[in-house]
Order: structure tokens, then sequence, then C-alpha cells
């Protein structure tokens, strides 16, 4: 299975994120999946992609060269693809991955779990879509997603995603 991790290349992370980024990237690599994300080597991103690398799985970054004046580029994935835009990103992270995981993050990682949760209600794919709610880290947008559902705001909700503690909680939903 290729899974895509959305999270914060940020080198500001605190571990208690980052430690949990690199086991989720050793349990991707030692079950046999890959890892599709955004190319980034530090934060959420680099931790996954160094607990890929260190128990000998696969990755693949997605990202412009132009992204490497925010933040530094991964040079060791088994594959990279540039593109020229975050759109064009977004749209091969789909092409590219069979489920995803949104993990800790800033504002791109709000907009990359928006878009593919939109998606998904709109029927372009129907893969799952874990929001890991590492030390409660999303508390506060669950809650207003919930608030925007009650006040009808949204749509029925049911299915688009799944929200895991542990990461053994989001093997059990992906396998």
């Amino acid at each position: 299975m290729r899974i895509c991790l959305y999270g914060s290349g940020s080198p500001d992370i605190d571990e208690i994120y980052t430690d949990e980024a690199y086991r989720l990237g050793s349990e991707i690599a030692k079950r046999g999946h890959s890892l599709v994300f955004g190319g980034g080597d530090t934060g959420m991103m680099g931790a996954c992609a160094k607990g890929v690398r260190d128990n000998d799985g696969k990755s693949l970054g997605i990202a412009p060269p132009w992204i490497g004046n925010f933040e530094p580029l991964c040079d060791d994935c088994s594959e990279f693809i540039y593109v020229d835009s975050m759109d064009e990103r977004k749209n091969k992270f789909v092409e590219n991955s069979d489920a995803f995981i949104i993990s800790p993050g800033g504002i791109g990682t709000l907009d990359e779990f928006f878009e593919i949760i939109t998606l998904k209600k709109l029927k372009q794919h129907d893969k799952e879509i874990i929001v890991f709610n590492i030390s409660g880290f999303f508390d506060t947008m669950l809650k207003m997603i919930d608030e925007m559902s009650e006040k009808g705001f949204l749509y029925k909700q049911e299915h688009i995603f799944k929200v895991a503690y542990s990461i053994e909680e989001i093997f059990e939903i992906l396998e």
C-alpha cells in the first residue's frame, strides 16, 4: 500500500510529534508499505521518511524544486518527482497514494487535508483518510468540524475520514 503522509516540514517541532512520525515511518516500512510525502527532510515529513529509510522501506517525495528555499528537501528518497506547482503536487499525491494520514502540521497540512476530504466527499476518490491526532493536536479542529456539522454547514460527514490516536489504530484502520 502506498501511504501518503501530510504533515509539517518545520524543524522546530517538539520531539513528541517527530518521534511518533519516525515510529510511523518505521512501521510503514516493516509492514511492507511505502511512503508518499511532500519531500521535506525535516519536521514530520523528514522524521517519517527517516523511519522508512532506516527500516529499508521505499519512499516517494513530491515537491516543486523551489520549496527547497523554505525547507530542505530529502535527498535519499527511493524516488522523487519534481512538479511545477503546489496544485500539481497535490494531484500527484492523489495519483500515487492508496491512503492518506494527516499528521500535525500548519496551514499547508490543513490545505491538503481539507482538499483531500472535499475530493472524497465529491466522490473523486474513495481512499482511506486518517487524522493522526498525536497528543490531541487536532482536538480543536475536530471540535470545529463537529460544530459546523451541528449547525448545518456540512453535509453528513460519515465515513469521510477517521481519527486515530496511535500508530496501532492507524494500521487497524488500514489493514
